[in-house]
């Protein structure tokens, strides 16, 4: 066992006085020693609740004969930090939880992990660790935020806001919805980030079946959580491990539902990510690949009317696989943190859809390809990406005049004040991994377009990103960005900008020659950046398209 490094032998005297010191008995330091990272703060509503979860996981590893030992992980809300320069510090936490598991597993030599995040970052940032490390290891999630009254969410607050500029609400009714769209702990009820990455983390197969779907505040999440603590001792019992599970195959199956759920434009940021760190390649091209080939099933928040509790009700994502599965668009032969396969897995849960309409059978489908496109064309020479699933028919295709914004704040100002008008091409730049730095959210401005009436006629994109709350054409990652010379900054405001979704391509009309004299007047819009975080990550981030890792260099 890993933990003999630090608990056997005469040497290790000094070692376990220390672990004395925590109360430990020698009983304790001779099983295996399971870290638990709990990802609970008080400012997190998806992490309010994470203690409750961590106790339930230290009793399953106690019940199967473990000693766990809690340590704990930053998360950052990107609904609090959004819209002003905390959100710059989003995409960066990724990386700074991944090295911060990896320190404390090093450092205190752990023979297995569970690991709990559940918002945002906290996600791929504890997967790209347990790949890392490749030691026995589950992550268990803290679970989604029920609906709020009337099907509302976090996205009906922030399209409130236009809504109110337009005269469509008034503030009193705005201040009533702030009280009862979040209604309590957990992460926010659509297919955002949080709930995208903690339903692939189930369909990967490095977290137990319900990961995605079970609500937070219910016993059925705690009862999960322990089962966590339990199979993570099997897992050590029987010498799995991370890399083991995470195969080429399982890759295609995460990517594969990816699509079919209609996720949020984060995932392709976050799977190569993940995958990377297991010696693994995830281009656009695959993502583009097998969205043409996966019909989308499911409607969601942003995209339509349902939640996850309604997904989980109508079979989570087991139902989604089995499905899929039937038309042999799963490989069920990989393997899971049950010790099973996929396909043992679904057989034991006799999965089925019991909502045709949350999960539409392959014949009927909400659309015949997935729920993210790729675009590519010159504006875009490494791509694009948009949640097709979420844009409205007569946006599909699209051309208009480009109102270029050098910052979000800038765009956002411009909205709200009715400079926007039906048929404008929205481009916000600068705003990419390298010239944000840290590739912000662009949910004000989406829901701002929504909230001012113009979803269905604006188009916007960014070298940055988007929530997974937001809805309409919203193309964004476009990559290379401006900060690296990419040809989205040599766009002028008036320039005709063709966006064709079903034909993967993003087109600024403008020849060749125009662009190789902008080119050589170019000037890059250098920002002064005070935090020496934020100033190392510019130096070591690299492109959207690659998913924004850092370089080992």
């Amino acid at each position: 066992m890993r933990s003999k490094k630090m608990t056997a032998g005469i040497e290790r005297a000094p070692h376990r006085s220390l672990l004395h010191a925590l109360g430990m008995t020698r009983e304790e330091m001779n099983r295996p020693l399971v870290g638990v990272c709990n990802a609970a703060n008080e400012i997190v509503p998806g992490h309010k609740h994470l203690d409750v979860i961590a106790e339930a996981v230290k009793a399953g590893v106690r019940m199967a004969g473990g000693t766990p030992i809690e340590f704990p992980a930053i998360a950052v809300c990107d609904g609090l930090a959004m819209n002003h320069e905390g959100m710059g510090m989003s995409l960066p936490s990724r990386e700074n939880i991944a090295d911060s598991v990896e320190i404390m597993a090093t450092a205190h030599p752990f023979d297995a992990l569970v690991l709990i995040p559940n918002c945002d970052k906290s996600v791929p940032g504890m997967l790209m660790a347990m790949l890392r490390l490749d030691i026995p290891a589950v992550l268990v999630s803290g679970g989604p935020m029920y609906a709020g009254t009337g099907g509302t969410d976090l996205i009906s607050v922030f399209e409130a806001v236009g809504k109110v500029r337009r005269g469509l609400m008034d503030e009193e009714e705005l201040s009533r919805l702030e009280e009862y769209a979040c209604p309590g702990c957990g992460s926010c009820a659509g297919m955002f980030t949080a709930n995208s990455m903690n339903c692939l983390a189930e369909t990967i197969g490095l977290a137990l079946p319900g990961n995605g779907t079970i609500p937070a505040p219910t016993a059925a999440r705690s009862r999960l959580a322990k089962e966590a603590g339990v199979a993570v001792m099997e897992l050590l019992a029987r010498g799995i491990t991370p890399r083991a599970i995470v195969t080429e195959r399982a890759v295609r199956n995460a990517v594969t539902l990816d699509m079919a759920l209609g996720c949020s434009t984060n995932t392709v940021l976050h799977l190569p990510a993940i995958f990377r760190e297991a010696g693994l390649d995830l281009t656009l091209s695959i993502f583009d690949e097998v969205s043409r080939a996966t019909p989308n099933l499911c409607k969601l928040s942003p995209a339509g009317p349902h939640h996850i509790e309604d997904l989980h009700a109508a079979g989570g994502i087991p139902a989604v696989m089995a499905q899929l599965a039937q038309a042999g668009r799963v490989d069920t032969s990989c393997l899971t943190v049950t010790g099973k396969t996929v396909g043992e897995n679904l057989a034991a849960l006799g999965a089925r859809v019991a909502n045709p309409e949350v999960i539409r059978p392959l014949d009927n489908p909400y659309g015949t390809q997935g729920g993210i496109a790729v675009l590519m064309g010159n504006i875009a020479p490494e791509g694009a990406v948009v949640k097709q699933s979420a844009v409205a028919k007569d946006m599909l295709t699209h051309s208009g005049p480009a109102r270029v914004f050098d910052s979000e704040e800038a765009a956002n100002a411009a909205i709200l004040e009715g400079k926007i008008k039906p048929g404008d091409v929205v481009v916000i730049r600068y705003e990419g991994p390298r010239g944000g730095p840290g590739m912000r959210e662009m949910l004000s401005p989406t829901s701002n377009i929504a909230g001012m009436g113009l979803d269905g006629a604006v188009a916007l994109i960014t070298d940055g990103r988007f929530s997974g709350g937001t809805r309409g054409a919203a193309i964004g990652h476009v990559s290379p960005e401006a900060a690296a010379g990419g040809p989205i900054a040599l766009v002028r405001e008036g320039d005709v900008i063709a966006i064709d979704i079903p034909g993967r391509s993003l087109t600024l009309r403008v020849d060749e020659a125009e662009l190789a004299r902008r080119k050589t007047e170019w000037k890059p819009v250098v920002k002064e950046l005070k935090s020496p975080l934020l100033r190392r990550y510019a130096r070591q981030v690299t492109s959207a398209a690659s998913g924004a890792a850092l370089s080992d260099e």
